[in-house]
């Protein structure tokens, strides 16, 4: 029997299909694994047809293809944490320059971009597709970096870090549904590895710091009572880190549009109905890297027509693009069942805290490490930047394990679970903090721990999400997380950077997130995305 037959009776789903095999080794097969949301669908044929692609992707296997994916996807997860680091990290040089009124209206900004980056390019994923902003994103967001480091005023500098931002606030959202919409179920784990990426961008960020400010910045006045009057002549710090993050992220953007001439991901084409193009956009992959791939035309013609094709009661468009009635339908397409709809709050409840806790914690960092200086024995700028980049390398490491802790019995749901308990564990401990090698251990410790809750949540958000509505879901998750990195700025501007309340109400936070984890609806593990 067919896949197609095997999963189809009369244009409906059978619910007599067969169970899934297992290989030798005991293993599920995974041309037969269930798709996660196999029973949540409204649309019969197009489930169908992704059971179809999502077979045709096993068969295909791990290729350069996704090898090339997994890197050029990864250059917009580090250039989203290395926009975010660098603005707060030079904000406070800037503002010996600049003397603002309101020190922390950078990271506003910074957050003000993200949010409406990650609102435009998520429901333009769903819109017009996910090759516009894999090709566009990284190049809006160079030219901006650049000008920023030109700025020669505090509200030009903001107006630059709001454009730059809103370049790179798309990529938490098109990189994991690119990545995944090509990736075997085999290897659905490396969309959490995937967060290292990360890491690298705050590693980046941490190492311009260390290279650039303390040698070419004017001493704080507050510090050092005799220092100059700083202008721009003697301040150009900051500015070197925003040129050269700048020019990185220009070469990632090229990489992406040269190395790679990404395709429309065949899980966006089917759902347009344009299932010639899946079956040329695969066997086209299967063709280059010599591997078998059975999918064809006929087998997914076979299924029917999905509603999309006739405009009636579709589940993938509105009959006009350029409408609300468009945004409307993906936004209810995130609620079409009862299971399906509390998913989706719960990862958008999850979004926002974490959109709390993770900037608190980061905006206050410079300012509490500076503060506790003389305390712990660093007083030197240039030890404590240093500090900086280590403490952001620890967390490129969090995702590794998370990755295969997420494929044992533990799941998704409970490295969830591990990683924010841990989290909150360690920033309890950190307000006893009371030497320099504690500060450093602590601080590393909590980086990885962070990123091993905060990738896998990565990962699992589009995971769980409908394929015709992933961009746009995927992109409100990410825009209530940066709605609350404003608010986290408002509170940093106004809150007491020298006490420990700001950790306390992070590592509260931390044991919520853990809560709702685990009540999450869904596990992804052993089942197919759809």
């Amino acid at each position: 029997m067919s896949d197609a037959e095997n999963t189809l009776k009369n244009g409906e789903i059978d619910p007599f299909r067969r169970p899934a095999e297992l290989s030798d080794d005991g293993d599920v097969n995974s041309t037969h694994k269930e798709d996660v949301l196999s029973l949540e669908h409204t649309d019969p044929v197009l489930h169908a047809k992704m059971h179809l692609i999502n077979n045709a992707i096993d068969e295909i296997g791990f290729t350069g293809y996704q090898t090339k994916l997994f890197i050029l996807n990864g250059f917009g997860y580090a250039v989203d944490s290395l926009v975010l680091l660098i603005q707060s990290v030079i904000a406070s040089k800037a503002a010996l320059e600049f003397h603002p009124s309101y020190d922390t209206a950078l990271t506003i900004a910074a957050y003000c971009g993200m949010l409406a980056g990650a609102l435009f390019w998520g429901m333009s994923a769903d819109i017009i597709g996910r090759k516009f902003a894999f090709n566009f994103s990284l190049i809006f967001c160079s030219v901006f970096a650049i000008v920023a480091g030109a700025s020669p005023s505090w509200p030009v500098l903001g107006t630059f870090i709001a454009l730059c931002s809103f370049g790179a606030g798309g990529n938490l959202v098109l990189d994991t549904a690119v990545f995944l919409e090509y990736l075997p179920s085999k290897q659905q784990w490396l969309l959490t590895l995937m967060a290292a990426w990360w890491g690298v961008g705050q590693l980046i960020a941490g190492l311009f710091a260390w290279a650039f400010i303390p040698n070419f910045s004017c001493q704080d006045p507050t510090i050092f009572p005799d220092a100059a009057p700083c202008t721009r002549g003697i301040n150009w710090g900051w500015r070197y880190v925003w040129f050269a993050s700048g020019a990185l992220v220009f070469v990632m953007s090229i990489a992406r549009v040269s190395v790679i001439r990404l395709k429309e991901t065949p899980k966006y084409l089917i759902g347009e109905g344009k299932d010639a193009e899946v079956v040329e956009t695969l066997q086209e992959i299967a063709t280059k890297y010599n591997r078998p791939c059975s999918l064809t035309l006929a087998s997914l013609e076979a299924c029917g027509i999905i509603d999309s094709q006739v405009r009636r009661n579709s589940v993938a468009h509105a009959s006009k693009r350029a409408s609300l009635a468009e945004i409307g339908l993906h936004l209810r397409g995130l609620f079409t069942t009862r299971r399906i709809g509390t998913s989706t709050a719960m990862i958008w409840f999850s979004w926002t805290l974490i959109g709390l806790a993770y900037p608190l914690y980061t905006v206050l960092l410079p300012k509490y490490l500076e503060s506790r200086g003389a305390a712990v024995g660093t007083t030197s700028e240039y030890i404590q930047w240093r500090n900086y980049a280590i403490i952001n390398m620890c967390g490129i490491f969090g995702p590794i394990p998370a990755g295969f802790m997420c494929e044992t019995r533990l799941g998704r749901k409970y490295t969830m679970v591990i990683g924010a308990l841990t989290t909150m564990v360690f920033l309890f401990a950190y307000t006893q903090v009371r030497t320099a090698a504690q500060n450093l251990g602590f601080n590393c410790a909590i980086n990885f721990c962070l990123n091993i809750y905060y990738g896998t949540l990565y990962a699992y958000t589009p995971e769980v999400l409908p394929s015709a509505h992933r961009g746009t879901g995927n992109g409100f998750a990410v825009g209530f997380n940066r709605v609350m990195g404003i608010l986290s700025a408002i509170i940093a501007e106004e809150a007491d950077p020298r006490t420990a309340v700001p950790i306390y109400i992070c590592a509260a936070l931390y044991v919520v997130m853990a809560l709702v984890a685990a009540l999450f609806p869904f596990e992804p593990r052993g089942s197919r995305s759809s």
